[in-house]
């Protein structure tokens, strides 16, 4: 079978980490996350699997950050500090990809982006994901 979803080339600021995804549902699972960490952070990302991801450069450029269960693993260019993607607390099979860091998107192409509530984890909790709230995006004229 051919996978027909298109393929996304994504990238750090400085360009040192570079690879290929994609993604389980296009623009479809975007979201960002109101634990402590994403909070901070900031990032919107989208959903791809671990197997849909194909580094072209940079792989080794990347360093780690992990915390609390540290089951979640936060990737981010050494050279720029640009997180570019971590892999999923909720679903260890996935990684979550910062749409800022995809060629051609902006974060504020997306007039809503839905919070989960990550203060709550569905880790921690019944398994299931919470809303936390949205976030909302609307130029100004």
């Amino acid at each position: 079978m051919n996978d027909t979803r298109q393929q996304h080339n994504v990238a750090c600021h400085c360009g040192a980490v570079q690879f290929k995804a994609r993604l389980t549902d296009g623009f479809n699972t975007i979201r960002r996350c109101s634990c402590s960490y994403c909070r901070m952070r900031g990032a919107i990302a989208v959903s791809a699997r671990l197997q849909d991801i194909e580094f072209v450069a940079g792989e080794g450029n990347l360093t780690l950050y992990q915390f609390n269960t540290g089951t979640a693993k936060h990737y981010f260019c050494k050279t720029c500090g640009i997180y570019t993607h971590h892999k999923r607390r909720s679903d260890p099979d996935q990684f979550g990809i910062n749409v800022a860091c995809i060629e051609g998107i902006s974060p504020f192409d997306f007039p809503e982006v839905v919070v989960t509530d990550g203060i709550l984890h569905p880790s921690d909790s019944d398994g299931r994901s919470r809303i936390a709230g949205m976030l909302r995006y609307s130029p100004t004229e």
